[in-house]
Order: C-alpha cells, then sequence, then structure tokens
C-alpha cells in the first residue's frame, strides 16, 4: 500500500472523531469559519497491505492558541503501522488564522 493512501484514513477518522464529539461543521462553514490542517508528522512502522483491516484511533494532545494537535496511531490488530501528530488550526471566512468561535467548541477536542 502506497503511504500516500495512510493520510486519506487518517483524514477519515478525524472527521469521524470530530462528527462522534457533536462537532457542527456545517455550522461552522456557514459562519465562516474551518478547521485545516497546517501539519502532519507522520512516522511509518510497518507496512499494511490491501485489505488488512485496520483501526486507527485518534486523540486530542494539545491546545495551540487557534488550533491544536490530534495524536493519530494505525493498528492491524496489535501492530503500530503508522502514528501521526496532526496540527489542525481554526481559520476565518479570509483563510487566517484565527480563534474558533465558543459556540462551535465541543468537549474532547481539547486535551
Amino acid at each position: 500500500m502506497n503511504n500516500a493512501i495512510y493520510l486519506n484514513y487518517l483524514e477519515f477518522a478525524r472527521h469521524e472523531m470530530l462528527a462522534a464529539l457533536g462537532m457542527d461543521y456545517a455550522g461552522m462553514r456557514s459562519a465562516g469559519f474551518g478547521l485545516v490542517v497546517a501539519r502532519i508528522d507522520i512516522r511509518y512502522r510497518r507496512p499494511a497491505v490491501e485489505g488488512d483491516a485496520l483501526t486507527i484511533l485518534s486523540r486530542a494532545t494539545k491546545r495551540l492558541r487557534v488550533g491544536g494537535i490530534i495524536a493519530q496511531r494505525i493498528l492491524k490488530e496489535e501492530q503500530l503501522i503508522a502514528e501521526a501528530d496532526v496540527t489542525w488550526v481554526s481559520i476565518d471566512a479570509k483563510g487566517r488564522a484565527a480563534p474558533m468561535p465558543e459556540k462551535f467548541d465541543v468537549a474532547g477536542l481539547w486535551p
């Protein structure tokens, strides 16, 4: 499996995490705000092949002034396949870093 595929898996898992926390993405976009990835530090530990059943664990690990860091781990059974620290930033309608409006702040988004 090409290593770039893992980035798609991690993105999907982050969206699932935010949805499970109750993040109102549509409301945030309507209000002119959004969340974007500013950096991904990924470490590949073992290969996976197409068809492998993978589990992705995601948790918030750090709060930043206008964003945070989500740590993610990709597992195949008990084996660590890859791990990443994803730095995200809240942006305004002009695409500039801006504090997320309080009404969109959800429990679990911060450590």
